[in-house]
Order: structure tokens, then sequence, then C-alpha cells
């Protein structure tokens, strides 16, 4: 894979501070589970976050501390996915990073995707916490409508590819805007681009079918 677009480093150190919303976690999980480059990138951030950690003065605990602590030992265990394990035996589809083949659980085409208007049709993931996560699936062709960013938008490329103001991005590659970019994405290939997208505000369109479709696109 031949992956071309990466992560800002403020998006990487806030995803090794733990600090991003649950879908930009997710997404920049799915892009990390394909691309070298950003892992080596993320060892990096985790270092530098582990060299501040080690420079914080040590704060006193409270007088219950170790009660609490005790109290959580009767508490049931969790289990907890291995990295190891995950990239090698992704749950659901094989063609999408483990992260989200094993979130969705079933293959891309078995989804119950939502037509939000013509040649664009989308499933929510529904996540917890702040922005929203959706994939997004758009025929051969078909642009999303012009819009910017109310706040920060990711995108990973899953299938297919699209092109805008910004450049081409492939399978593999992320889009990381903020508010200050306007475009305009239009799928370039014969066929389906399916994108995972996650927002930390609503997007904003231009035009009147810009606001037309943001009551059902809800992005």
């Amino acid at each position: 894979m031949n992956i071309s677009h990466h992560f800002d480093d403020a998006t990487l150190m806030a995803y090794s501070a733990g600090t991003l919303p649950e879908g930009m976690a997710l997404l920049v999980a799915c892009h990390l589970h394909w691309c070298p480059h950003c892992r080596d990138r993320v060892e990096v951030t985790n270092s530098v976050g582990g060299a501040l950690l080690d420079r914080l003065e040590p704060a006193a605990l409270d007088d219950n501390a170790l009660d609490s602590l005790l109290a959580r030992l009767d508490e049931p265990e969790q289990e907890f996915a291995s990295p190891e394990h995950s990239r090698s035996e992704p749950a659901g589809d094989s063609e999408l990073p483990a992260p989200l083949a094993q979130l969705l659980g079933a293959p891309m085409d078995e989804l119950p995707w939502k037509r939000i208007g013509y040649g664009v049709r989308q499933i929510d993931l529904e996540l917890k916490g702040p922005g929203a996560a959706r994939l997004l699936r758009i025929s051969p062709g078909v642009s999303v409508p012009h819009h910017t960013h109310g706040g920060n938008e990711l995108t990973l490329i899953l299938k297919g590819s699209y092109n805008d103001e910004l450049g081409r991005f492939c399978r593999g590659d992320v889009a990381d805007l903020d508010g200050d970019v306007e475009h305009q994405p239009l799928v370039d290939t014969d066929e389906d681009c399916i994108c995972l997208i996650a927002t930390d505000a609503p997007l904003k369109f231009s035009g009147l079918m810009g606001r037309l479709v943001q009551p059902f696109i809800g992005l």
C-alpha cells in the first residue's frame, strides 16, 4: 500500500496523550494498522509523553487511595485485545484495518447503508463522546457538497479514491483538516469511495445544495 497523506504532529500527540474523541482515536488506530511511517512517529510521541510525565512533580494521594485500590481488586476482570492478535486475525472484513473490522463485525457490502442523497450513503457508528464517526460511501463521479469545518475533521480512505483542492487521496491516505480548510471531494475512479470520517464539530456546507443536505448528512 502506497500511503502519501499522513496525520499532523498535533493529532498524533493528542492520540498518544489519550485526548482525542473516541471516533478520532478509532480512525487514527485504523491508519496506524496500515501505515508503518505513522507507527514510528507514534513511538516518538509516546516517548515524548513519557518524558514529560517523568518531569511532573509527584501529587499527594487522598487518604482513602489505598482503600479505593483494594476495592477495585474485587471488580470483574476485563479482556483486552492483543495488538498482535488483532493485526493478524481481524474479525469481519479482512480488507479493513483490524480496529474497524472488529467494531463492524461484517463485510462492508453487508452493512445497513443509509442513503442520504444522490450517490451517497452512510453508516453512523454511534460512538460515545463528543463529535461523530461515520462511514461514507460515495458513488463514482459524485462529489460531497462544498464545505468547511466548524472544528477538526479526519478522513481515512478505506476503498477507492477522491480528488479535492488538497490533492488525490487513495486507500490508506488520511486528510487531517481544521476550520481553515474548504474543499469538495470528488470520487475519481469507477468504484465507490468508502471513507471513515470523524469530526469533533458539525461541518459547514456552502451553497443551497449543501444547506439542503446538512440535516440528512448530520456531519
